[in-house]
């Protein structure tokens, strides 16, 4: 049985290349039960950590599942939020043939889903990208959104300066110019992709702020009650989500709003799944705001899985 680290998943999992699976998986059939979701008292802080398990599966080829923990207070020890392992077996036999590293596969293909996305939703000509986190999935969202769009600029923001400071310094990506910013509502309105992951429970985009064209990438909350964009963003944006299962589940941008009654689950102009199967061609015009939000979904680690399995049986 192989185990792949996080230098053998990173080093395998190219953005093009994954994003290219990922839209592959989205147009066949697989299982996806909905996943466990389970909070649990670490005994540090007030917040509860959550445990989710995550299974898929591919008939007659691979069963893979994700058991992960998310611990709200780790950052402040510099350990990853997220920690777990994704297992993968030969459904023809159960056995199992592979584990990984959870985090770096979680990251990756987080980042490749917001990408997919983002090539059917933001102006092909997007230069601008405002990325809102510090944590380990905010270089993987530069890397992934630049891999599809033309970007010259990124501007990062987190709460702590310093540390956005430190992510700058550490990435550097040919002929882009990143700059971390103190205050992301200076460059807001420049920002043709705005990009969230930050696990806030309030919101920091709001739609007053937003000019027409932009492409708003939500990808931190998920749970019903955690948001990073208000009710205004959801209300002027085309809304697509990754699954409509999972977000009208999970998702704080939605259910808040449609608790309020101000927004329908039936305006959710489609999923990755009607994007990727030709069903919604996503953006209609470059005056359209258009509103990705993604909780996470088990194919898409089952995908990354397999791409890196396939690889390593050439």
């Amino acid at each position: 049985m192989k185990f792949f680290n996080q230098t053998e998943i990173e080093s395998t999992l190219n953005y093009p290349g994954l994003i290219e699976k990922l839209e592959e998986s989205f147009r066949d059939t697989y299982e996806v039960p909905s996943r466990l979701h389970y909070s649990y008292a670490s005994g540090v802080g007030e917040q509860d950590s959550t445990l989710l398990l995550m299974p898929a599966w591919r008939n007659k080829h691979v069963v893979g599942i994700k058991v992960i923990t998310v611990s709200p207070y780790n950052s402040s020890n510099n350990n990853p939020t997220i920690q777990g392992i994704y297992l993968l077996m030969d459904a023809k036999n159960g056995l199992l043939i592979a584990q990984f590293d959870a985090n770096s596969l979680t990251n990756r293909r987080t980042a490749a889903s917001s990408a997919l996305a983002s090539k059917f939703l933001s102006k092909k000509d997007s230069s601008t990208l405002l990325i809102l986190g510090t944590g380990a999935l905010a270089p993987e969202m530069i890397r992934a959104h630049c891999s599809v769009r033309p970007i010259k600029q990124v501007f990062v923001w987190g709460r702590n300066f310093e540390k956005a400071k430190v992510l700058v310094q550490k990435l550097k990506l040919k002929g882009i110019e990143i700059n971390a910013v103190p205050d992301f509502k200076d460059n807001i309105s420049q920002a043709d992709i705005i990009s969230t992951a930050t696990r806030s429970q309030e919101p920091l985009v709001f739609g007053n702020d937003l000019v027409p064209g932009q492409h708003i990438d939500l990808v931190g909350a998920f749970k019903p009650t955690w948001r990073e964009a208000d009710d205004n963003v959801i209300i002027r944006s085309s809304v697509y989500v990754d699954t409509r299962e999972g977000s009208l589940k999970e998702s704080g941008e939605l259910l808040i709003p449609i608790a309020k009654g101000i927004f329908k689950a039936e305006e959710i102009h489609g999923d990755l799944f009607d994007l990727c199967r030709g069903h919604q061609s996503g953006r209609n015009h470059d005056k359209e705001i258009t509103c990705f939000v993604s909780v996470g979904y088990a194919l898409e680690d089952l995908a990354a899985a397999e791409l890196i399995w396939e690889n390593e049986m050439k």
